[in-house]
């Protein structure tokens, strides 16, 4: 296991190199950079360019040098925890993310504990209760809530909360607390604005992972062992949560790979139809303003963070399924 843990952290690195390298191609493909964007803008709006302040900010960050001189300074900086300055906010990028990356990671977490909590026992009725009328009515529920768009639910919400309880979800807190220290009444108030994101961000995913649990814990309740415990007179509850259910579980547990990054980046459309004060729409706006080195360290962020979840999501398999083996061969 050792070992293999080591090779794993090994190859981390150049897929990471690789990673960074496209990253910064994909960039670099639209033409021009952000101060040509910022210099067109202005003159459009019939304002003048400090063309000496321009042609210092273009030196200062290299943005004068070629494309791989460029990309050399921007992995240096990150490997020595500089990930550069936001030229839109005019602030280094760690600066930018700040309070952002915290409210990101307070909504989806919640939003994963709502999807658990919800999905986990509905899967586990409609498996048990197969073409019930129960079964029937919650794949109805859950076929609504896999068709229905996420931005459409958010405007819904919005429209239901201001009518039936008076409150206004535009961001994540009253206007009076934007930009203030943090405080109890600061924290209450993001609490009183969370459960619409929540409930409309974990709607699609737990419709998806109902759908999921339920398909799988089906096949596995077909199995022989299923078959064999039920004869030997187990309890059902005890058969049902010690082998089929753990062994459901699999594409939960690799599902870690994808729901780091998902913690971190947010839902990016639903954050920009209820003015959410997250991460998605800064990387979003990041990328249209080609503000290279904000929209770049957090593509690698939520890069590192993909590779990590792969690698956690292995090791979280072998020991949940014995079936899984780390290397080929006999175990």
């Amino acid at each position: 296991m050792l070992r293999y843990v080591i090779q794993r952290l090994l190859m981390m690195i150049p897929t990471l190199l690789v990673i960074s390298a496209l990253v910064f191609v994909i960039i670099q493909l639209p033409p021009g950079d952000y101060l040509e964007s910022h210099i067109a803008e202005l003159q459009s709006q019939g304002e003048s360019v400090d063309q000496e302040k321009i042609a210092f900010l273009r030196h200062h960050y290299g943005l004068d040098k070629p494309l791989y001189q460029q990309y050399i300074y921007w992995l240096v900086g990150m490997l020595q925890g500089d990930f550069g300055y936001s030229f839109e906010y005019d602030l280094p990028v760690s600066d930018v993310v700040g309070d952002r990356l915290l409210l990101t990671v307070l909504v989806s977490v919640f939003t994963i504990i709502f999807t658990w909590l919800i999905a986990f026992p509905i899967g586990l009725y409609s498996a048990t209760h197969q073409y019930s009328w129960g079964d029937y009515g919650l794949t109805l529920l859950g076929f609504i809530g896999l068709a229905t768009p996420n931005f459409l639910l958010a405007l819904v919400m919005l429209y239901l909360a201001n009518v039936w309880f008076g409150t206004s979800i535009g961001g994540l807190m009253d206007a009076r607390y934007i930009d203030q220290p943090w405080s109890w009444g600061k924290f209450v108030s993001i609490l009183e604005h969370l459960w619409i994101p929540v409930i409309v961000i974990g709607t699609a995913g737990t419709a998806g992972m109902i759908r999921r649990l339920r398909a799988n814990l089906l096949d596995e309740l077909q199995k022989q062992y299923v078959v064999t415990g039920r004869a030997k007179g187990l309890p059902p509850f005890k058969l049902l949560t010690k082998y089929p259910l753990r062994m459901a579980l699999n594409f939960f547990i690799a599902d870690i790979g994808s729901l780091l990054p998902s913690v971190i980046s947010g839902a990016e459309v639903t954050a920009v139809v209820l003015s959410l004060p997250t991460t998605g729409p800064m990387l979003l706006g990041a990328l249209q303003s080609q503000d290279m080195y904000l929209a770049g360290s957090f593509l690698m962020f939520l890069a590192t963070l993909t590779v990590i979840g792969v690698l956690l999501s292995d090791l979280a398999l072998a020991v949940l399924d014995p079936r899984i083996r780390l290397q080929g061969g006999n175990p």
